[in-house]
């Protein structure tokens, strides 16, 4: 238990070093949690021992999000035995190398490599592609690893997959630059949208492309910024081009599992390239609406007014966890202390949907505490 006597932040604003030094064991006790813990971990050698695979212990499926999750994890954290057994993994078993998909990756396989679906989730290949970049960084590219150019011929794709494969359809819309749902789909999930990253596509892409995704991360924050609910700060799974909550898979519901992750990515790029204010307002309103509303934490999702929902909240922790990184740049420095202190007394999920809250837990963790880094 965390000592609710301890000073959250320091006489600067930031957070403490007390604060600082329990967040880094955080992060190495949910590593291990998650890559090591014999009972709990989800990541697992994979068909070949070359491979390894991250597994969603709630649909015992392998997903380009877990697969690539996991990638950013240890490049993050500079275990490149693990990046290399996920990315071959990856390569080997979902890659597409023929057909519409070509080059994009199968967003779900079985543990042996046997696949569930053919299309693509561009949060896989988008989160690909920067944790390659990092990696290139990192360790290097060379024609065994090429890590760097891996990451640019997924990017390429991601744009430009109506030029290079007969009936292709890129991830990306050509006109407003904003990230589809699936290719097919001219709508969106205002949690894919990471514009801190596409600022480094920007950079490191293919020339040619680069303003393409500078653009791309111009119309993302704009999106994110439409999609945040002007009152609660709340944003849908699903959305319109306009940033208005669609309904789909049967869910009336609107703020759930998908959506959580749009609080952590808005604080992410607030810690590599500044906050932008509009966005902060939108954190701090979320936190504060999830702060007075104990039921939506726990027992019913809502949709985006803050309206409860019958339907019930599938990943509290990684609610909790998302919610509080928010506090990196919420404006309520009150409420902003109120959520950290709730993390620090948060432990990682154990049991059969332990997969999607550790990886938001983990990634929650890992930006407070100052090492989820640009490479």
């Amino acid at each position: 238990m965390s000592d609710p006597a301890f000073a959250i932040t320091d006489p600067d604003g930031g957070l403490s070093g007390e604060t600082k030094k329990r967040l880094a064991e955080k992060v190495s006790r949910a590593f291990y949690a998650i890559f090591e813990d014999p009972e709990e971990r989800f990541y697992f050698d994979g068909p070949d021992e070359d491979t390894g695979y991250m597994l969603d212990t709630g649909n015992v499926d392998a997903r380009t999000e877990g697969m690539s999750y996991g990638m950013m994890m240890a490049v993050q954290m500079n275990r490149r035995d693990l990046f290399d057994k996920l990315w071959t993994f990856s390569r080997r078993y979902m890659l597409q190398t023929d057909g519409i998909y070509r080059g994009y990756f199968a967003w779900s396989v079985r543990p042996d490599g046997t696949h569930n679906a053919e299309g693509p989730a561009p949060d896989g290949e988008e989160y690909f592609a920067m944790a390659l970049f990092f990696a290139e960084s990192r360790w290097g590219n060379d024609p065994s690893h090429p890590y760097g150019d891996q990451a640019r011929e997924i990017l390429r794709h991601c744009a430009h997959q109506q030029e290079l494969v007969p009936g292709g359809l890129a991830m990306w819309d050509p006109d407003n630059h904003l990230v589809r749902f699936v290719p097919e789909a001219d709508y969106s999930d205002p949690s894919y949208h990471l514009p801190h990253f596409y600022r480094l596509f920007s950079e490191r892409a293919d020339p040619e492309d680069r303003p393409f995704w500078r653009a791309a991360s111009e119309a993302s924050y704009a999106y994110l910024a439409a999609s945040c609910h002007p009152v609660t700060g709340l944003a849908p799974e699903y959305a319109d081009y306009s940033g208005a909550p669609l309904h789909f898979f049967r869910k009336t519901t609107e703020f759930y599992s998908d959506a959580y992750r749009v609080v952590l990515n808005i604080a992410l790029d607030a810690c590599w390239f500044g906050a932008k204010p509009e966005l902060a307002a939108a954190v701090t309103r979320a936190q504060a609406t999830l702060r007075g509303r104990p039921d939506l934490m726990a027992d019913h999702s809502c949709l985006c007014s803050g309206e409860a929902h019958p339907i019930p909240v599938l990943h509290p922790l990684g609610l909790l966890a998302t919610t509080a990184a928010g506090s990196l740049i919420s404006r309520d420095r009150d409420a902003a202390d109120w959520w950290l202190r709730q993390l620090l007394e948060a432990e990682p999920r154990t049991g059969n949907r332990r997969y999607y809250d550790n990886c938001l837990y983990f990634f929650s963790l890992l930006l407070l505490s100052g090492q989820y880094r640009i490479l």
